[in-house]
């Protein structure tokens, strides 16, 4: 749901925030107030083409945020992206920013995105429909997806989903074992093994060879520091130890004076045993060192063979003990190559069956579920002033391409064989054409309207925006709408902009947009009105700028009519 949109220097709006609430947010004011413009600012926050003309004349920039609830959905979308939710817990602040040359930036929660992050993150938060704007429901390729949601096929596109990509795991291993068994790949495997076979290095070899090298190259040094050391300290006449047996010794006689200074004597003979422990594995450590060039020559040599190993297969040991585990199973594989192939294309088999049979149910279901889809949409458009209107769900199979899996001779994917596209042909006689090629901004809205009341619990989108809805409409037709959008609104937080007062009384938030010259500037303020400002703007809308006793009672009585019973 989105909870706030603010807009600076965009357009002829100057500042402005405009907040929505749950349910039916209807907009309204006098044309050319910029009821239009705040739709297409959502549209750039939601990732359309931001332009130059966009930024208020005089601004460096125009900048549009929105406040959106972060449910499980947005959040994974915004994970997805890489980017953890921040800020508050349950929002997040989504910022276009376009600078006057025509260049843009996107933001989610203070941090960059790239317009292909704003659309992935965007996409579900709003579905806006007007003459001028995308929305995902004049988008064929999204159209399957609302049919199967219709027909409650989610099982059914699950096993589908599931056969193809058993299907399609069981070709491509047998593709690629074919193309593995031709030339000389088993003859390369076997040399590679047993190369790697006959070295037989083990994991964290070549840091203990370099060490070992290091001792060995440097062997006399070694032991003749070690050998002086121990001389030093506990070896030779006048030796450190010597000293401190003696140091210690005095300090027991004066302790014997003053006892303070015992527990010196003793920190000064632990000290001399320690050193004397010392002494002796220094002593140790030096007869065990030996010069023995013959041992250098072969760690050396070991060591060359080893690293030549390492850069052909990987970056370590581990790498290439690693190639050689995947090496002797590609080479058991190709050694059973026939038997392999055999179980593979029994695999693909059974597989294809599978996939065979769960897309031609899903079809003949989708077939039956585009029927009842358009005669619900025909239906819901008649009530809304279209009665000649007729809808078709077209579900068509996918042309087979060659290289690709297949059913029956059309593709198959993993959402079956079939495409779906909404159909639409206005008035009677006239042939149905792709809804996202209808001219007619009104009807554009209202066939939009039809279908979101059809599948209205489907839940496409969290905030449903309609812009045109009432054009060319008035009366009873128009008071249908706004039952309409009441029910919509009922499962989807919905904008509407209108200029009908038998849409706006249906409202559940009354927002009102004006515009006002502050010095030698145009201004847009938006208001929420409650009351008398609300039945005073029903009013006008009825009466037009003359606003007497008869349309305000008139205005009364359709917010009174419209309400719900409580």
């Amino acid at each position: 749901m989105l909870t706030c949109l603010r807009i600076r220097h965009f357009a002829i709006i100057d500042e402005l925030e405009v907040g929505l609430e749950p349910g039916l947010n209807v907009l309204t004011g006098e044309t050319g107030a910029g009821k239009s413009i705040l739709v297409e600012a959502l549209g750039l926050v939601l990732g359309a083409r931001g332009r130059p003309d966009l930024v208020r004349s005089g601004c460096e920039s125009a900048e549009v945020e929105a406040l959106v609830d972060l449910d499980a959905e947005l959040a994974g979308r915004l994970e997805a992206i890489g980017l953890a939710p921040e800020g508050e817990a349950g929002e997040l602040i989504i910022r276009r920013v376009v600078q006057a040359n025509g260049r843009t930036r996107a933001y989610a929660d203070g941090r960059l995105v790239t317009a292909s992050q704003l659309a992935g993150l965007a996409a579900g938060i709003a579905d806006i429909s007007s003459q001028h704007e995308h929305h995902s429901l004049a988008d064929p390729s999204r159209h399957l997806g609302y049919l199967d949601a219709f027909g409650r096929l989610g099982d059914e596109s699950a096993r589908v989903a599931a056969a193809h990509g058993a299907l399609r795991h069981a070709t491509e291993a047998l593709a690629d074992l074919e193309s593995r068994a031709g030339g000389d790949r088993k003859d390369l495997l076997r040399f590679q093994v047993q190369e790697i076979d006959d070295l037989a290095p083990t994991d964290g070899e070549i840091g203990d060879l370099e060490a070992e090298r290091e001792r060995l190259r440097h062997a006399e040094r070694l032991a003749r520091a070690a050998g002086g050391a121990e001389d030093e300290i506990s070896s030779r006449d006048g030796s450190v130890c010597e000293s401190l047996a003696r140091v210690a010794s005095e300090l027991r006689e004066v302790g014997k004076i003053d006892g303070r200074l015992l527990p010196f004597a003793n920190q000064v003979a632990e000290a001399q045993a320690q050193l004397e422990d010392a002494a002796r594995e220094l002593g140790i450590y030096a007869s065990s060192i030996t010069v023995d060039g013959e041992r250098l020559g072969e760690v050396e040599e070991r060591l060359d063979r080893l690293k030549r190993l390492v850069r052909k297969y990987g970056g370590s040991i581990a790498s290439v003990l690693e190639h050689l585990d995947q090496s002797r199973e590609e080479l058991d594989e190709l050694e059973r190559f026939e038997e392999r192939r055999s179980d593979l294309r029994n695999e693909a088999a059974v597989a294809l069956d599978e996939a065979r049979s769960a897309a031609l149910e899903l079809s003949e279901k989708r077939h039956a579920a585009a029927e009842h889809l358009g005669r619900g949409i025909s239906a819901e458009l008649s009530s809304l002033g279209m009665g000649e209107a007729c809808v078709l769900v077209e579900v068509a199979r996918l042309e087979d391409r060659a290289g690709e899996l297949s059913v029956e001779g059309a593709r198959l994917t993993a959402n079956g064989i079939d495409r779906a596209e909404f159909l639409i042909a206005p008035n009677r006689g006239e042939q149905a054409r792709p809804l996202r090629r209808i001219a007619s901004g009104g009807e554009l809205s209202r066939s939009m309207l039809a279908i979101k009341r059809v599948i209205a619990g489907l839940r496409p989108a969290g905030l449903y925006v309609f812009d045109e809805v009432d054009a060319g409409v008035g009366g009873a037709v128009a008071e249908v709408i706004g039952r309409k959008l009441r029910d919509v609104a009922r499962h989807h937080q919905v904008l509407c902009i209108t200029h009908l007062p038998q849409i706006a009384v249906y409202a559940d938030a009354h927002l009102r947009i004006r515009k006002d010259v502050v010095g030698d500037r145009t201004v847009s303020f938006v208001e929420r009105l409650e009351g008398k400002e609300r039945l005073d703007e029903v009013a006008r809308m009825l009466g037009g700028l003359r606003v007497t006793a008869k349309t305000r009672a008139a205005a009364a009585e359709m917010i009174r009519s419209a309400t719900p019973a409580s």
